[in-house]
C-alpha cells in the first residue's frame, strides 16, 4: 500500500521567481519528490485555484501589495504548515528596498519618469501597493523561515525531505541570508 502524498503549494509575491527557479533545480529529484508530494498550486502548475486544505505552503518574495497580502493571508488560512522561502520572504530584502520612498515617488519615476510614450501611471490591472514592504512574517505567522537568494536546491530539498518526513528542518544548518 503507498503512503498519501502530501499536498504542496507554492506562490511567489513581490520577488524575482529565483526561489521556484532554485526548486526547478532540484533537477533528477524533482521525480523523487513527485512521488511524495501532489502539486496542488503554483506557478509551475496550471492550477488556478488554492485548495481549501493544503499541507505544506511555500511563499517567496515580500508583501508588497494588496494583492500580496491577500495571497499571504489565503495560503496561511488554507495551509497546515507554511514556509518562507528566500530572504525577500524572510527580511524584504530587494523589494523593501522602495521603502525609503513614497508610494507616489515610486509610480511617477517608473510610469513617467522613464517613460517616452504616453506617459502616465495605470489604474487598471495594477495591484494597489502597500507601504511599507514588509516579509511575509510581519502580516502572517510562518512556521519555517528558508533564507537565501536564492536558497540553493540543496537547501530546498533539505527543508522538503524533513517535512515530508514529519520532522521539523533546521535550515540554518545548511543556508544563511544571502547565500
Amino acid at each position: 500500500m503507498t503512503e498519501p502524498k502530501i499536498t504542496l503549494a507554492t506562490a511567489w509575491l513581490d520577488g524575482c521567481s529565483g526561489c521556484h527557479m532554485s526548486f526547478l533545480d532540484l533537477d533528477e529529484r524533482l521525480i523523487a519528490l513527485a512521488d511524495r508530494i501532489e502539486l496542488v498550486y503554483s506557478p509551475l502548475v496550471d492550477a488556478k485555484t488554492l485548495p481549501e486544505t493544503v499541507d505544506l505552503g511555500i511563499l517567496e518574495g515580500a508583501i508588497s501589495s494588496e494583492e500580496d497580502l491577500e495571497k499571504a493571508r489565503l495560503f496561511r488560512a488554507r495551509c497546515r504548515l507554511l514556509v518562507s522561502l528566500g530572504d525577500c520572504a524572510v527580511t524584504g530584502n530587494v523589494p523593501a528596498m522602495r521603502n525609503a520612498f513614497r508610494v507616489e515617488a515610486v509610480l511617477d519615476r517608473a510610469y513617467r519618469e522613464n517613460v517616452t510614450c504616453n506617459p502616465q501611471i495605470p489604474s487598471l490591472g495594477v495591484p494597489a501597493l502597500r507601504c511599507p514592504v514588509k516579509p511575509i512574517h510581519h502580516e502572517v505567522s510562518v512556521d519555517v523561515f528558508v533564507p537565501g537568494c536564492p536558497p540553493s536546491a540543496d537547501t530546498i530539498w533539505y527543508v522538503l525531505s524533513e517535512l515530508i518526513a514529519g520532522r521539523m528542518p533546521e535550515p540554518a544548518r545548511v543556508t544563511r541570508f544571502g547565500a
